[in-house]
């Protein structure tokens, strides 16, 4: 419920005038100043500055290209990032934003290296070093700051692998199921790294774990799915089911339990479920109709008792 649609219900149902309504409101606490406002705008607001400065470093360089020469480029680019992790371990309280700017910095040098020598490197190359250059950064600020986007950073990485490797976009053969779990596994273990299992190595909290079962999800349901249009059901749909199917089950345990990444996950798991019944389905002769109608009630249903149980896991959780 609405706290402020509440009060002004109840300004409504009592006939209170404006006095008596201010008294309401000042009782609901709209007057005072948010919890720990003071601890988290200055942290906010210094996580969004670092983010604009490092994104703006890749731009400027970018709108600059033809006044700065190729050592020019590469001095202001390797230069920030070292001010950056200097002024990290100079000053600790700043640490979190000038990783994070450290971090960009990164991108933006491997981005600029690739661009200037065309090495013939895969894309996934040089996100996957990113990736493995960044980790002591994320280990050194242990906050999600950087967690997170490290594992954007990560999935991409594993997300281009399979695509350099498979060699066709849509199409998911059978043959090639160990390029596809291998992927899918690489972004499922960065998410058991940045888990509550680690976290006392790690600092990281729930969100770079949400992000990364996100995109796992929008992986391995996108890959099995594309298993659906082949001849025939094909192995890599019944590997991404499985997967699911298990991460579903550790999150529903007590220590990794996780609403949002609970959640995620088993839509993944209905998507595949209401898919692969579809394809069942509408292979065959028959009435369209009623099985599409037969279709729609059974991923109602399914997506009702989900829904369910997610909500019974939650209240046995809450204190």
């Amino acid at each position: 419920m609405d706290l402020r649609l509440a009060v002004y219900q109840l300004a409504l149902d009592y006939a209170l005038d404006a006095r008596q309504t201010r008294q309401l409101q000042d009782v609901a606490g709209f007057q005072r100043e948010p919890a720990r406002l003071a601890y988290w705008l200055p942290r906010g607001v210094a996580v969004l500055g670092a983010a604009l400065l490092g994104m703006g470093l890749i731009f400027w360089v970018a709108a600059n290209w033809e006044e700065l020469g190729r050592m020019g480029r590469f001095a202001l680019l390797q230069g920030v990032f070292a001010a950056a992790c200097v002024g990290a371990f100079a000053v600790p309280k700043a640490r979190t934003p000038l990783l994070l700017v450290a971090l960009l910095a990164i991108g933006g040098l491997f981005a600029y290296f690739g661009q200037t020598y065309q090495t013939g490197a895969d894309p996934w190359q040089l996100f996957a070093v990113w990736a493995g250059l960044a980790l002591p950064l994320c280990l050194v600020a242990r906050s999600d700051v950087l967690w997170t986007p490290w594992m954007l950073i990560l999935s991409t990485a594993a997300t281009l692998w399979i695509q350099a490797h498979t060699h066709h976009s849509w199409h998911v053969e059978s043959a090639d199921l160990g390029i596809f779990v291998t992927g899918w596994l690489a972004v499922l273990l960065a998410c058991a790294f940045v888990s509550p299992l680690l976290a006392r190595w790690t600092g990281a909290g729930t969100w770079a774990l949400r992000l990364g079962l996100v995109l796992a999800t929008i992986l391995i349901t996108g890959s099995a799915v594309s298993a659906l249009f082949g001849s025939e059901i094909e192995s890599p749909y019944w590997a991404g089911l499985g997967l699911l199917a298990v991460a579903a089950a550790l999150l529903a345990t007590g220590k990794f339990f996780d609403v949002f990444g609970l959640s995620a996950v088993a839509l993944g798991v209905n998507t595949l479920l209401v898919g692969g019944l579809a394809r069942k389905l509408l292979d065959g002769g028959g009435n369209e109709i009623g099985k599409l109608v037969m279709l729609g009630l059974i991923a109602a249903v399914l997506l009702a008792l989900t829904v369910q149980g997610i909500l019974w896991r939650a209240r046995k959780e809450a204190p």
